[in-house]
């Protein structure tokens, strides 16, 4: 296998999206880490959280439901591997299947940097299976982010 298609390899495996937020790093990391927060945002856009708790603290764990606008529910957990404030989060990720079942885990990282009184943040996601499931959760994420940059300008108004 060359180099090139390695890299192509490990770019269908990682997931990467930054984002400037017009808010205080200590803000955005309060939304990630305060469920009257995070349950507020954290979903795509049209979905809703009927079920969510955690234990946000490293080594914790959290289990979300996340309607869908067509009213399917999709289940997800994952455990908390780092929290660092204001800067860093390291949590696993796994859909669960019609059982209950985790299936394919991958981790997220969410770094947060401050970057001229507004905060940068870079999230990692990492290692799909396949592209399609690279490619649905970059969709995801993005209209996730879109929902933060949202409730932060509201909570900032």
């Amino acid at each position: 296998m060359t180099l090139d298609a390695t890299a192509a390899r490990q770019s269908d495996a990682e997931l990467y999206i930054s984002r400037l937020f017009d808010a205080p790093r200590a803000l955005v990391f309060e939304a990630w880490t305060k469920p009257e927060h995070l349950n507020r945002w954290c979903c795509p856009k049209g979905f809703t959280l009927p079920f969510s708790e955690g234990d946000i603290r490293t080594g914790g764990s959290f289990k979300t439901c996340m309607r869908s606008p067509e009213g399917q529910d999709h289940w997800l957990s994952g455990t908390y591997r780092e929290i660092t404030p204001p800067e860093r989060l390291v949590f696993t990720h796994a859909w669960h299947d019609e059982n209950g079942t985790p299936g394919h885990e991958t981790v997220v990282t969410v770094t947060l940097k401050e970057e001229g009184g507004k905060t940068r943040l870079t999230l990692q996601q990492a290692f799909f299976v396949t592209k399609a499931s690279r490619h649905g959760h970059e969709e995801g994420w993005n209209e996730t982010l879109d929902n933060l940059a949202d409730y932060l300008a509201a909570l900032s108004g």
